[in-house]
């Protein structure tokens, strides 16, 4: 009750700080013991004091009334990764400004505890540049727009805040996993047949523009190997062809629009992000679909709505009728999906089973790390 009352009066008036309480009560006992003794010097003495009390009262909001706040852009990051902010408080007095406090109210997914710098001295008509940094540990877009300047300048017996209006937003991409491969996108528009002739896969394979080399991996056609670049590296190299890996049209479909277990769903958005983008470097034709937002094919546009997507969300648009990569956490879905799509099923230690369906994917396991899981060959059951 006394913080509220204290905080009321901080932020309206002035709040008494400790010496301010203890002057105070000196003021009243001197005035009590004036009125006792009719003695005139305690008279003077009290009101002195009381003098002294309301000008430490009135001068704080005063230094703050006139001074300017504004805010430098965020950059975006990742997750995981720290953000800049910057923003700088103006003077534009004849007079200085001195011992203030400036409080960030950052979203407490941002920061524990509002950062706080403390300024000695802003000259007239100069300004305070303040630059720090702060962690981001979950992805997400946040919005924040309250900053307040604190002082007890000049004699600090009370004290006095005022906020300032200055909005400002910062984005926090998922993190994004370096797949080294990903079967599960790599086979993508081949038949899901065991009988499909692997003769025709590698002679397809063969045919076109070389594009790069990667690592050999299971399956991949002897005369694709690129024996010099082996011997250099001390492993298999083998050749990527534009045929082989472009024109393909994929949709990486993050189903947003049922309930999940918070954590899984993070994992999703992470394995979305991760997907969208080893397929953007294997040049396939691949767009992102959310329930809220539909389709996006920009990078820029995937990084935002991953960043922005929470599950049960209402369905806005319904998924489109292409080869789709579904993410879900609900094992009756995987039987109704477009030819030649592949699945992603979340779940964990407690629960792990792998669901039955007539299509390739991969089953992923919560409690273990992802990015290996995101590397396994699909298979279905």
């Amino acid at each position: 009750m006394l913080t509220r009352i204290k905080q009321w009066l901080e932020t309206r008036f002035s709040s008494p700080a400790y010496g301010g309480l203890v002057l105070l009560l000196i003021a009243i006992a001197f005035f009590g013991a004036a009125t006792n003794t009719m003695v005139g010097w305690l008279y003077v003495l009290s009101g002195i004091i009381f003098a002294l009390l309301g000008l430490a009262a009135i001068l704080p909001p005063r230094a703050l009334r006139q001074l300017k706040v504004r805010r430098y852009p965020i950059d975006p990051v990742s997750a995981g990764d720290e953000i800049s902010l910057e923003l700088v408080i103006e003077n534009p007095t004849k007079q200085p400004k001195t011992l203030l406090q400036v409080i960030d109210n950052l979203p407490t997914a941002l920061a524990k505890s509002p950062p706080y710098s403390a300024i000695e001295k802003i000259p007239p008509r100069q300004s305070y540049r303040w630059f720090y940094t702060t962690f981001a540990a979950k992805r997400g877009i946040y919005h924040w727009s309250q900053l307040n300047l604190r002082t007890a300048t000049p004699l600090g017996l009370f004290w006095s805040c005022r906020s300032r209006y200055v909005p400002t937003k910062a984005v926090v991409y998922p993190l994004v996993l370096r797949l080294k491969q990903c079967p599960l996108l790599d086979t993508l528009g081949q038949e899901d047949s065991d009988e499909f002739p692997q003769q025709q896969r590698f002679q397809a394979a063969t045919m076109g523009i070389t594009r790069g080399l990667r690592p050999y991996r299971r399956g991949d056609s002897p005369r694709l190997i690129h024996w010099r670049s082996s011997a250099r590296y001390g492993e298999l190299r083998v050749r990527e062809m534009e045929m082989s890996v472009g024109g393909k049209d994929v949709v990486i479909a993050l189903n947003s629009a049922i309930v999940w277990d918070e954590d899984r769903f993070e994992d999703a958005v992470i394995a979305a992000a991760s997907l969208y983008f080893y397929a953007v470097r294997a040049q396939l034709n691949v767009k992102l679909w959310t329930a809220k937002t539909g389709l996006i094919q920009t990078q820029q546009g995937v990084l935002q709505t991953l960043a922005a997507v929470q599950f049960n969300e209402r369905r806005e648009q319904a998924p489109p009728h292409l080869p789709l990569i579904w993410l879900t956490c609900q094992g009756k879905e995987l039987n109704d999906l477009p030819r030649g799509s592949r699945w992603l099923f979340f779940c964990d230690q407690e629960d792990f089973f792998v669901p039955a369906s007539e299509f390739f994917g991969v089953t992923i396991n919560c409690s273990q790390p992802l990015q290996p899981q995101l590397q396994q060959f699909p298979n279905r059951h």
